[in-house]
């Protein structure tokens, strides 16, 4: 994409031990939740929606250098997938984080709903096989809708790249996200980065309520689709209006 037709770059940061957990959902069941002039995307006629826990680090401004404890703190968020004039993207539900002043920057800046969270997460030694990656968030949101996730998870196989027209590049390989403000009025954001170094995974969910403020109860009838990623550096463009 020509790189006058986004946002300059704003933030860099690193996305670490990552975990998408994706269902099936009925395509018509999150028409509605989508804004116009979005269009929901969709694989071969199915719908998805994604619970993804990880941990960011390195967060810092463009031409500025990281300053803990704000660059480094674990987030959740729940989405799914859109597509406006070709481009597609992310649609976030939710976003939750534990760092108060990246919530509020994110809700100002980004337009994202984004929330206040106690969240910890932590590392269980497996022996012989992979880590275990134990995550636990609370909501905690002055008057927002309570959310709990309690898992773990951990990768399974070596690591690969998806392949094109695949249902893990679908999931994955995606480079703008889309959000709108108090006035229903519509941005588009890109992110810049290398393809996603994937690996299958395993995850034992203990408490997962995150989906309901986008009107799903889980489990959804099936097992999920789990992919995990221990790293990946991340550009974040300005969002701009696009109706």
């Amino acid at each position: 994409m020509d790189a006058s037709t986004r946002g300059p770059r704003a933030l860099h940061m690193v996305w670490q031990d990552l975990l998408f957990a994706h269902w099936r959902v009925p395509a018509d069941a999150l028409r509605s939740r989508i804004p116009e002039p979005l269009a929901l995307d969709t694989f071969q006629g199915e719908a998805w929606l994604a619970v993804v826990p990880f941990r960011m680090s390195g967060v810092r401004p463009r031409g500025l250098p990281s300053i803990p404890p704000f660059s480094r703190f674990p987030e959740l968020n729940v989405r799914t997938y859109v597509e406006h004039e070709g481009r597609k993207g992310v649609w976030f539900f939710s976003l939750d984080a534990a760092d108060r002043l990246a919530v509020r920057v994110a809700r100002r800046a980004f337009h994202l709903p984004y929330f206040d969270a106690r969240m910890e997460l932590q590392t269980e030694a497996s022996t012989g096989e992979a880590d275990w990656v134990r995550y636990r968030s609370s909501r905690t949101h002055r008057g927002a809708p309570s959310a709990e996730f309690h898992a773990r998870y951990r990768p399974t196989s070596e690591v690969f790249e998806s392949t094109t027209g695949s249902l893990e590049e679908f999931l994955t390989e995606r480079y703008s996200l889309f959000a709108a403000d108090a006035g229903g009025r519509v941005f588009r954001g890109d992110v810049d980065h290398a393809p996603w170094p994937l690996q299958r995974a395993e995850c034992e969910i203990k408490t997962c309520d995150m989906t309901r403020l986008c009107g799903f109860e889980l489990p959804l009838g099936t097992a999920p689709h789990l992919l995990f990623a221990r790293g990946l550096d991340v550009w974040a463009h300005w969002p701009f209006r696009i109706a």
